[in-house]
């Protein structure tokens, strides 16, 4: 029994809720990234793209809960940070493909008080201007339309990024062009046509490789708020246990969505499944080839010096900041006083924190508050998530370390939309989460359910308190009421939806009508 201790611990420092009891997403969830939002990964994506199978996307999402209005610098990238896509594909837990991004910051007019500005064909000073500015002189610059060039006279904070792949060492430099990174939506006067601006930043880097980086709508949903009050989920949605009908209604919140409203900053790259597969081809999904492990990882200079009133100075080697694979990971079970080290650590040494409850907590939480049946620890229904195992990889792939990794089958087709379903392998829809993970997939349901048991007796045997049997079919449908975002994604590359109006935004609370997108009954309160 002893020998699945750091197994079956690393599996639920994936998927487990520590104190506090929550089921947010990576949205500052250790010390050291709630001092660095920058370095903040909130959330990591991988699938096989919609509209062309031939290709997968990686999106690493990064700095949480942006308030879209919040001037006049915004939140752009580090230009201090190197963000990291790392992918697997010997199932060694270790980085054979890797997609750096870095980015270098522009001020074109540093006179000027804010970020953005603009307005129509642009305005002149008035007949009244008084002196020394002469009226007829221009003031404000005409609307942005353009990430460079004449339309962007009014884009005073400007970034621009490179993305470097480095395969089985050897670097490579992507894209010939200068690739801009698409700012926040100031609002309406400034930028009329944001998502005409927005399509702007994707950019071709050649062998069928694009790219996208911006601040972006947060695609992630979850009802936060009662997440952290003790999992006190609304009785107008449930109270944790969804029903037949609200389960099934992949399109409909009976739930506040907390992270509506806000933005986020993504990192999106579209590649060729053959550049990432070790056998460089595109293979069925039965192959021991198919399966890839991705993770992000933010990083910063070693040394830092502030120099005020100069600015400070960075230099060295890049020391790892945080690391992200599966959602729902470092507010788990890992322990406050050991949540920088894990960040800081590899995937590959993960067994490393076994000294950690072999108990799933949120098991424990949900059997204490709804008195649901629970299964008996050691959890080896949980292995497969922190594996190469099926039922995501094929019969035969070596298992590898026990690492935190998102496992993404390329052979499994994408699911076309009138069929997707937010939970993902659980409703029979496995081109989602934990296959790989989709913008969509409501990882928050799909994990509750998974460490109540939803997989005994699919991946492995489990038994209850009285050493009956336990089965994934009496897990209940437990669930948060919030059940899709609260704008569409797109169905194209980058596939989340563009950044949220500063002006118009709107955050949707509870008591508030409109809980699905604007419209559709008030959000209950209680």
């Amino acid at each position: 029994m002893n020998s699945l201790k750091p197994l079956v611990c690393v599996v639920l420092s994936g998927l487990m809720v520590g104190p506090p009891p929550m089921l947010g997403s990576s949205h500052r969830e250790a010390p050291i990234t709630a001092l660095d939002h920058k370095a903040d990964i909130t959330d990591i994506y991988a699938f096989v793209s919609y509209d062309d199978p031939s290709k997968v996307t990686l999106i690493m999402n990064v700095d949480p809960l942006l308030e879209p209005g919040n001037g006049p610098n915004y939140f752009p990238f580090d230009d201090n940070v190197l963000y990291t896509i790392n992918v697997d594909n010997t199932n060694s837990a270790t980085a054979n493909v890797q997609f750096q991004f870095q980015f270098t910051t522009h001020i074109q007019n540093p006179s000027l008080f804010t970020g953005f500005a603009g307005s129509g064909a642009g305005i002149n000073a008035p007949a009244n201007s008084p002196p020394p500015v002469a009226p007829g002189t221009p003031i404000i610059p005409p609307a942005i339309t353009s990430l460079s060039g004449p339309g962007a006279a009014g884009l005073n904070l400007s970034q621009t990024y490179t993305v470097t792949m480095i395969k089985n060492g050897v670097s490579t430099p992507l894209g010939s062009g200068t690739m801009y990174a698409v700012p926040t939506n100031v609002g309406p006067r400034t930028m009329p046509n944001y998502p005409a601006l927005a399509q702007q930043g994707i950019f071709n880097l050649g062998n069928g490789i694009r790219a996208f980086a911006g601040t972006v709508d947060d695609p992630f949903y979850i009802d936060l708020g009662a997440a952290f009050d003790t999992l006190n989920f609304r009785a107008g949605a449930g109270a944790g246990v969804l029903s037949p009908a609200t389960d099934a209604n992949d399109n409909t919140n009976t739930a506040p969505d907390f992270v509506s409203g806000y933005n986020v900053n993504t990192l999106a790259i579209e590649v060729p499944i053959a550049m990432l597969t070790r056998t460089g081809t595109v293979v069925p999904a039965t192959s021991p080839a198919a399966t890839i492990g991705v993770w992000g990882t933010t990083a910063r200079p070693r040394t830092t010096v502030r120099r005020a009133p100069l600015p400070a100075a960075s230099g060295g080697a890049y020391s790892q900041i945080q690391r992200m694979g599966n959602p729902l990971i470092n507010e788990l079970i890992i322990g406050t006083g050991s949540k920088d080290f894990w960040s800081m650590s590899q995937p590959v040494n993960d067994s490393q924190f076994a000294n950690f409850d072999l108990d799933p907590l949120l098991a424990r939480v949900l059997n204490a508050l709804y008195g649901i049946n629970i299964p008996k620890p050691p959890r080896a229904d949980l292995l497969p998530l922190v594996t190469y195992a099926a039922p995501i990889a094929a019969a035969g792939t070596p298992a590898g370390p026990i690492a935190d990794l998102l496992r993404l089958n390329t052979g499994v087709a994408p699911t076309a939309m009138a069929s997707r379903r937010r939970l993902g392998v659980l409703a029979g829809d496995n081109a989602g989460f934990p296959n790989g993970r989709r913008v969509s997939d409501d990882v928050t349901d799909i994990a509750a359910r998974a460490v109540a048991g939803i997989f005994c007796g699919a991946t492995a045997a489990c038994t209850d308190s009285t050493g009956a049997v336990f089965m994934g079919s009496q897990v209940p449908r437990i669930g948060d009421g919030v059940n899709t975002n609260d704008v569409p994604y797109q169905e194209t590359f980058p596939y989340v939806a563009f950044a949220q109006s500063g002006r118009n935004r709107r955050h949707i609370d509870p008591g508030e009508p409109g809980c699905t997108m604007g419209v559709g009954a008030p959000c209950p309160v209680n």
